[in-house]
């Protein structure tokens, strides 16, 4: 069957969404044996920047000394993992959010990605979506940040999803030309665009909706005429 190219994503010491790891050793990073006690220091510091976070309110409010005292740690365990607090936060968010946002393999491309934009919405609702709000509002004046969020959640999850429609068009469900960019975009922007405008009401039926217009639409180009 024919092969569409999946995209390259730009990442540079991103987190892996699915194994919690990447270059600076912010998530999953190899210990020495005998050092338990720097993993629990982790996800302190993990659990800290997020409370803090939903109740300081912003990005800009949010201070690295005010997380270590949370977690009761030093500054210095802090930057042990994470160079900045844009990674710091960036993590925060993709790493509690890892396990709900991998995508299923059902056998149905529609049913794969309807499923996965379903929780996505559900993890927007819940009190994480203000973190999320507070990474995307930030990001628009702080490239760094910006920058984190795109590196440590948005493309390993867009990778997932590159391999999801690949799976599709190998079973034939999709065209082999489909522009994976161009449907990825099209699928998650409404999400984002109801969370941030809040014109319309986001549940989680909306990710029916917007599948069956988009990939439904791809399915007939698939099906012969009569």
């Amino acid at each position: 069957m024919a092969q569409n190219h999946i995209p390259d994503a730009p990442v540079r010491n991103a987190t892996n969404g699915a194994s919690g790891t990447n270059g600076n050793g912010a998530s999953g990073e190899k210990r020495l044996p005998g050092r338990p006690r720097s993993e629990e220091s982790r996800q302190s510091i993990l659990r800290s920047t997020l409370k803090l976070l939903k109740e300081d309110g912003g990005f800009a409010e949010l201070s690295i000394e005010a997380i270590a005292a949370d977690a009761n740690v030093g500054k210095t365990t802090v930057y042990r993992w994470w160079p900045t607090k844009a990674a710091l936060v960036a993590d925060a968010f993709a790493v509690s959010a890892n396990d709900e946002l991998l995508f299923p393999d059902t056998g149905s491309v529609q049913d794969d990605m309807t499923l996965q934009m379903r929780r996505l919405i559900r993890v927007f609702r819940s009190e994480r979506g203000k973190v999320v709000a507070a990474l995307l509002a930030g990001g628009q004046s702080d490239p760094e940040l910006i920058e984190a969020f795109r590196e440590r959640f948005l493309w390993p999850r867009r990778k997932q999803a590159y391999q999801t429609l690949q799976r599709g068009i190998d079973r034939g469900e999709l065209p082999a030309d489909t522009d994976l960019d161009l449907v990825l975009d099209t699928l998650y922007g409404p999400i984002y665009m109801r969370f941030l405008i809040r014109h319309q009401k986001l549940d989680e039926t909306f990710a029916d909706g917007i599948c069956g217009l988009v990939l439904g639409g791809l399915k007939k180009q698939r099906e012969p005429e009569n």
